[in-house]
């Protein structure tokens, strides 16, 4: 069953755009086109649309994605590289938590200090211009 670049988005609920994009990065591999050159997708470009798109949402860089598809190709093969991957993402979600938990708990720390009076004597303003609380383990 052969359906179009249109048909093959509305399916794997992506953009046209996306599909073109993936083909020409290396994520989606080119496809049979008619003598018209219009492209032309199976099923099974569903299912690797579905997991690219899938990747992406969990924040697998494109070059993770190119090896995790490539490993997916031959099944018999060791999954350690696989893990590793996976790992070296979790690593990287857990330094962002770290991160995102220290900027809460100074916003915590400006706002419990505020006397909510006047803006000259505000803290969240005081700390904002202060130089020395700048923290770049947020970014």
């Amino acid at each position: 069953m052969a359906f179009s670049i249109g048909e093959l988005a509305r399916r794997a609920d992506v953009k046209v755009p996306t599909i073109r994009y993936y083909e020409q990065i290396g994520l989606m591999p080119e496809t049979f086109r008619t003598e018209g050159q219009q492209r032309r997708y199976g099923k099974p470009a569903v299912a690797r649309l579905a997991f690219i798109r899938h990747a992406r949402e969990l924040g697998f860089e494109v070059d993770a994605i190119r090896t995790l598809l490539l490993l997916q190709d031959e099944p018999d093969q060791p999954c350690a590289q696989a893990d590793q991957i996976a790992k070296a993402r979790l690593k990287e979600v857990d330094q962002r938590i770290a991160s995102l938990n220290a900027l809460r708990r100074e916003l915590h720390k400006m706002i419990e200090g505020c006397a909510c009076g006047r803006i000259g004597e505000c803290r969240v303003i005081e700390t904002l211009a202060d130089q020395t609380h700048s923290h770049r383990e947020w970014k």
